[in-house]
């Protein structure tokens, strides 16, 4: 809740030079909402798809790693997981009025946090996936040799980063959204 003259305002339409409370709030909220939701896909990944895989024989890995990863580039995943990235900047612009500075530095962290989440994704995770993904079909392509070109040691290590920095993020803005509302 934040105080202007006049007293409290919850949902006021006047606020900051920042931005109105109402706005701030959602954009706070979602931006909590996306990157917790993303943390936990990662995290999926982490404990459950790449253990699963990792029993699996070279042409079934590359075979459900194939249809996986095409199944997950969808607006859903999308939307979740660059609009964590953009709400967490946005919620840190909306922040930046005098009155409502004191959190400011934990929304840099959770942006910085979350980016380094969608440097690791582009940087490693999307080329070795691209690369199985374009490696043919698994009925026509030594799956042996793509299985071992995939890296999957790497690819889990990394994921496993990643994982930790949304989390991290996520941490953090559900502590700015509770201290906000003391």
């Amino acid at each position: 809740m934040y105080t202007q003259a006049g007293g409290p305002q919850t949902l006021g339409v006047a606020g900051s030079a920042a931005g109105p409370p109402v706005v701030t709030n959602l954009v706070l909220v979602g931006a909590t909402v996306l990157t917790g939701l993303a943390a936990g896909v990662l995290a999926l990944y982490a404990h459950t798809v790449m253990p699963g895989l990792k029993k699996s024989d070279d042409r079934t890995f590359v075979a459900a790693f194939q249809s996986i990863d095409r199944a997950i580039i969808n607006p859903w995943f999308m939307v979740t997981f660059f609009g964590a990235l953009i709400l967490t900047g946005l919620a840190g612009v909306l922040h930046l009025g005098p009155d409502r500075r004191s959190v400011l530095p934990w929304l840099v962290g959770a942006f910085a946090l979350y980016l380094i989440t969608v440097v690791i994704t582009v940087a490693i995770h999307v080329p070795l996936n691209d690369a199985i993904k374009g490696a043919g079909d698994p009925n026509h392509i030594d799956v042996a040799r793509v299985r071992a070109a995939f890296d999957e040691t790497r690819w889990a290590a990394w994921n496993l980063v990643r994982t930790i920095t949304a989390t991290g993020a996520f941490v953090i803005l559900v502590g700015v959204a509770a201290a906000r509302h003391r």
